[in-house]
């Protein structure tokens, strides 16, 4: 396992950060004027302690060595975000809409019996016990970009495999186009549920080329060990060409559907969150730039990659496509 990077003491990030997305939207607060600092930042958000005690995770799979320029993309050469901003500053509204809260609120979430249905158009139809899902195929180690719509990213070292490795083992139909994802529903567990700020339980889709498309990830893990409450536990998807709420967390259904399905997010604001999410900063948001972002643990914006920085493994999924249309 690797060590945790060190982060800088300032860090700047869009304010949209530490304002509740579900505020913007119910009071039309204009975020475009406002910039924070990063002591400000670091004021609202001060830096987390605590420590991540999940199992190592056994037979992962990690290269002894990083291109500089890896042809798949399964792994960035970028300095990875360190174990204690990974793990301590999280978007999962199921447990709190406070970044800094999340981990305190998930610490006691239990995963004991999970079980992931994988239903629809399909030839074999399963309800997979965790161990036996997380036996097709040895764990991999996949340093990837990730981006928030927010306007902050990571680099983050996930385990896991493919999801075209599971969607292969029940067996597609012909008319399965689209694949549809479900968050366990639990309000007692996740006591986020209880409130009105998103309609429950989560629920996300791929079109079906990008769900067996080799990056998508099927992530039960991070640093080398098993994905933290705070993370998704004990699965949850990694699509890393698109905005961070896609990868939904802690999935319980995997549905393979002949028409597109609902999403969370489009539903609760569609004129601001597009089915496809694909990282573009030509494409701002109503109410904030896209042009730059904030990496956790930098001090300045850099510029945003058109798909995140993986346009040469992507883009052909989207020939012919307006992407200012298909947001």
């Amino acid at each position: 396992m690797k060590e945790p990077n060190k982060i800088s003491a300032g860090d700047i990030t869009d304010p949209a950060v530490y304002f509740n997305r579900r505020t913007f939207i119910r009071t039309g607060i204009a975020a475009a004027s406002a910039v924070a600092t990063g002591l400000v930042y670091r004021r609202l958000n001060p830096v987390a302690t605590g420590t991540v005690d999940t199992p190592l995770i056994q037979g992962l799979v990690t290269p002894a060595a990083v291109a500089a320029a890896d042809a798949t993309g399964f792994r960035v050469a970028e300095t990875e975000t360190s174990l204690r901003d990974i793990t301590h500053y999280n978007n999962f509204y199921e447990f709190s809409t406070d970044k800094e809260g999340v981990a305190s609120a998930a610490a006691r979430f239990e995963t004991n019996g999970w079980q992931v249905s994988v239903e629809g158009l399909v030839s074999k139809p399963r309800v997979f016990d965790l161990d036996d899902l997380l036996k097709i195929s040895p764990p991999e180690e996949r340093i990837y970009r990730m981006r928030c719509v927010e306007g902050w990213s990571m680099v983050v070292p996930w385990a896991g495999f493919s999801l075209s490795k599971l969607l292969d083992r029940v067996e597609p139909l012909g008319d399965a186009k689209f694949v549809a994802f479900e968050t366990l529903l639990d309000p007692r567990r996740m006591p986020g549920q209880r409130s009105d700020v998103l309609k429950w339980p989560y629920v996300e889709g791929l079109r079906m080329d990008e769900a067996m498309h080799p990056l998508t990830l099927l992530a039960s893990g991070l640093y080398g060990r098993a994905l933290p409450p705070q993370d998704g536990a004990p699965l949850r998807l990694v699509i890393p060409w698109k905005y961070g709420f896609k990868g939904i967390k802690s999935i319980v259904k995997i549905k393979l559907e002949a028409t597109q399905p609902r999403t969370t997010w489009s539903e609760c604001a569609p004129n601001e969150y597009g089915f496809y999410a694909n990282v573009n900063p030509q494409v701002d948001h109503p109410r904030w730039s896209q042009a730059t972002e904030q990496r956790i643990g930098e001090s300045g914006r850099r510029p945003t990659l058109m798909f995140n920085g993986y346009a040469a493994q992507v883009a052909s999924l989207y020939n012919g496509m307006d992407l200012r249309a298909n947001f």
